[in-house]
């Protein structure tokens, strides 16, 4: 009951966590670096806090690590706290039966071509790429013959690739060019995720690994920064849930159903199979990525994203015109 309770909590606290940042971004071209911030202390958590969970285990108990964690919860609130904020956007705007929202951010979302192209991208390499984590602690037992700290290594593998990701997402100065990585992404995936369905040897494994958390990480974080910057601002919270249930929503069902084919068909063919899954969303993604450009490149240059071009009219306008000989 307690893990139905979080996991409703976690089902208010995402999306809304993910659309409050853009309010706390007041410059847009400032956004893909802090979605990518955010995404880093992810991973650098996911790092360091099994770490010190382990030491806290062995020292004092789990109840501890439980009474800890909840007690961290607090520097969240008084930061909350602390933040001064201009007025929300939402500040005003008239409320509408919840079930005609839920729709129309349906409608939204799975009508304009490129949100609904990210959404079944992310949708897809959850449910079928990420059932490696699953799978790492077989590997770590029956494939590599190690315990423990064997399947520890692999996750860090795992967690360091995608903190590189990310810390090279957070270095970019500007939206532009990241359909390209959403596309690369999964085929990074695909290429980690097979050999380290192959490998039987621990350094090419954690090598496949990093790999691996590298192609999530850049596909999840751009996916999340374009979303961010081409939804309509009425729209964000909903989008965002949308965004949440492709991403982590469908990653227990992936679980599932990737324990269920290694019983059936083996650890490494249901591997390889996720592999194949996340190589057909690379190539499904750049079939459209030419479409995907040309419905983005307006939005973008309404919105002074692609500053060239309208400086490039500006000038262009204050050129007199040509006489005739």
């Amino acid at each position: 009951m307690l893990s139905l309770l979080l996991g409703v909590v976690n089902a208010f606290d995402i999306p809304v966590r993910q659309a409050f940042v853009v309010e706390m971004v007041p410059d847009r071209d400032d956004l893909g670096n802090a979605i990518a911030l955010n995404s880093s202390m992810v991973q650098a958590a996911r790092l360091i806090g099994p770490t010190i969970a382990g030491l806290l285990v062995a020292s004092v108990g789990e109840g501890v690590c439980f009474l800890l964690n909840s007690a961290s919860y607090l520097a969240v609130l008084l930061a909350l706290v602390a933040m001064k904020l201009g007025p929300s956007p939402h500040h005003g705007r008239q409320k509408r039966h919840v079930l005609h929202e839920l729709k129309e951010g349906v409608t939204y979302a799975f009508g304009f071509v490129p949100i609904r192209s990210i959404l079944l991208l992310v949708s897809l390499i959850s449910l079928t790429g990420m059932s490696y984590m699953v799978l790492a602690p077989v590997y770590a037992r029956e494939v590599l013959h190690g315990g423990a700290h064997t399947f520890g290594f692999l996750m860090t593998s795992s967690g360091c690739g995608a903190l590189i990701g990310t810390v090279t997402l957070a270095s970019r100065k500007s939206v532009l060019g990241l359909g390209r990585v959403i596309a690369i992404g999964p085929l990074l995936m695909a290429i980690g995720i097979a050999s380290f369905a192959m490998s039987r040897y621990l350094p090419l494994s954690l090598a496949a690994l990093v790999l691996a958390g590298y192609g999530t990480a850049t596909v999840v974080a751009s996916s999340n920064t374009i979303l961010q910057t081409i939804i309509e601002e009425d729209k964000r919270g909903r989008v965002m849930s949308f965004f949440t249930m492709a991403f982590m929503g469908m990653v227990p069902f992936g679980s599932f159903l990737a324990g269920t084919l290694a019983d059936i068909i083996g650890p490494r063919e249901t591997l390889l199979l996720g592999a194949a899954c996340c190589l057909t969303g690379t190539v499904m993604f750049a079939l459209h990525l030419k479409k995907f450009r040309e419905i983005v490149r307006p939005v973008y240059i309404n919105m002074g994203i692609i500053k060239e071009v309208t400086e490039g009219m500006e000038t262009a306008a204050e050129k007199p015109p040509l006489r005739k000989s």
